[in-house]
C-alpha cells in the first residue's frame, strides 16, 4: 500500500495492491481523503479486511459478510436483510471493533430498540425486534464460524422479548362473497381475488402466474415462482420456501372462471404474466371493495389466512392444509391454533367416553 498527496486537489489518496483468492495480483485505490490520518486509517482498515483480522470495525466486517452471503440468497431476501442491518444495526455498532463488542453492549442496544416509540407512541412489534436481533446474531455467527471470533455476544445476550402469537384477521366465507361481488366491476381484480381466496396462495405467487401454470383438464394450478418489484425492475424467482413449490387442485367453478379470464386476453403467450399489477394495486382494491361491501378491512395476505380458516372450518387436517398452502404442518398448528376452537372440547369428550366405556366394561365383567 501507499499513501500519496494529490497536489492538484490538496487531498490524499491510497493505492492498494493485493492478491485475490485466485492468486491474481490486483490494484485498487481510493481518493479524496481530507487528511493523511484519514487515508492511513482507511488503509489500515483495508489491510485488516484483506487479512480477515477481527481488529476491524463492525461496518468493515459487514462488507465481508455481504460479499460472502449476498449471492447465496434471493435478491429480495438480501434487500430485506440489508435494510434491517443498515438502519437498525450499523448506526449503533458500525464504528466499534467487532472483536471488542460484548454481550452488555448488545443488551444496551436491545434496550434502546425496545424503548423506541414512533410519533403515535407505538413500539416495534415483538416479531420485528426478533428479526432485527436475528440479523445481528447471523453476522456474529459468521464471524465465529469462519473468522475465529471467540464467541457470539448477540447469542449470549439473548433475544429481545417474547414472541406473542398474533390474532389472525380473516374474512368468513360470507364476508368474502360480499367483497367479491363488489369486485365484479373490475374483472382483473375480481379474478385475482378469486384465486387468492379459493387457493390460498401468496400475492407474490399470484402475480407470477402465467397461462402455462394452469392445467384445466386436471383442474390444477402449479405454484413454482413468485414475483416482486425492486428498483423499478420486475423480478421472478423461486417461491418463498421449497415447500412452496406445489400443485393446487382447483374447484371446477374456479377453473371455469380462470378460463374466462385468460380468454379476455388477445393472443397472450404461455409465459406472460396474467396479473400485471402491483401489490399496492391489490391493497388499494382491497380497501375499495371492503368499503363498498361493508365488511371489515383486512390485508391482502389475510385472504390467505381466510382460506386456511375456511379449510379448518370444513374439517380438513393440518397436514392436508399445510400441503395445499405450502406450509409445514407444525406452522399451521402454531399460527392457526386459535381457529381450532372445538379440538380441546372434542378431546375431553372422547377421553370421557373412553374412561366411561372402560368402567362399563369392567362392571359387566364383574
Amino acid at each position: 500500500m501507499a499513501v500519496y498527496k494529490d497536489n492538484t486537489t490538496g487531498t490524499w489518496r491510497v493505492i492498494y495492491r493485493f492478491t485475490n483468492w485466485k492468486g491474481e495480483r490486483k490494484q485498487t485505490q481510493k481518493r479524496g481523503f481530507a487528511t493523511k490520518r484519514e487515508a492511513l486509517a482507511w488503509e489500515h482498515e483495508i489491510m485488516l479486511k484483506q487479512g480477515a483480522k477481527l481488529d476491524m470495525t463492525f461496518a468493515s466486517f459487514f462488507e465481508i459478510y455481504e460479499a460472502d452471503k449476498k449471492q447465496r440468497v434471493k435478491e429480495s431476501t438480501w434487500e430485506s436483510k440489508s435494510h434491517v442491518i443498515r438502519t437498525k444495526i450499523l448506526p449503533y455498532f458500525g464504528n466499534r471493533k467487532i472483536s471488542e463488542i460484548e454481550a452488555k453492549d448488545v443488551i444496551a442496544w436491545q434496550n434502546e430498540l425496545m424503548a423506541y416509540r414512533d410519533e403515535r407512541g407505538k413500539p416495534y412489534s415483538a416479531d420485528y425486534l426478533k428479526t432485527i436481533h436475528a440479523q445481528l446474531t447471523a453476522i456474529f455467527n459468521h464471524a465465529v464460524n469462519f473468522y475465529n471470533l471467540p464467541y457470539n455476544p448477540a447469542r449470549r445476550a439473548g433475544t429481545m422479548g417474547n414472541e406473542i402469537p398474533k390474532e389472525m384477521d380473516f374474512w368468513t366465507k360470507e364476508e368474502y362473497l360480499k367483497f367479491s361481488e363488489a369486485m365484479m366491476d373490475k374483472p382483473r381484480s375480481y379474478y385475482a381475488f378469486e384465486i387468492l381466496y379459493w387457493c390460498g396462495i401468496r400475492s407474490g405467487e399470484l402475480l407470477a402466474l402465467t397461462p402455462s401454470d394452469f392445467d384445466f383438464e386436471n383442474q390444477t394450478v402449479t405454484i413454482s415462482k413468485t414475483y416482486h418489484r425492486s428498483k423499478g425492475r420486475d423480478i421472478i424467482t423461486s417461491p418463498k420456501t421449497a415447500k412452496s413449490n406445489r400443485v393446487i387442485k382447483m374447484p371446477k367453478f374456479l377453473c371455469e372462471e380462470m378460463q374466462e379470464y385468460i380468454h379476455m386476453f388477445y393472443d397472450i403467450k404461455s409465459d406472460e404474466r396474467l396479473f400485471t399489477v402491483t401489490k399496492s394495486y391489490l391493497n388499494h382494491e382491497m380497501e375499495r371493495g371492503a368499503k363498498q361491501a361493508g365488511v371489515k378491512k383486512i390485508r391482502v395476505h389475510d385472504i390467505r389466512h381466510s382460506h386456511v380458516s375456511l379449510l379448518i372450518n370444513m374439517g380438513f387436517s393440518v397436514l392436508a392444509i399445510g400441503q395445499r398452502v405450502g406450509h409445514e404442518a407444525e406452522k399451521i398448528t402454531y399460527r392457526y391454533a386459535h381457529l381450532f376452537p372445538t379440538v380441546q372440547t372434542e378431546m375431553a369428550e372422547k377421553l370421557e367416553m373412553e374412561r366411561m366405556g372402560k368402567e362399563d366394561a369392567d362392571g359387566k365383567e364383574a
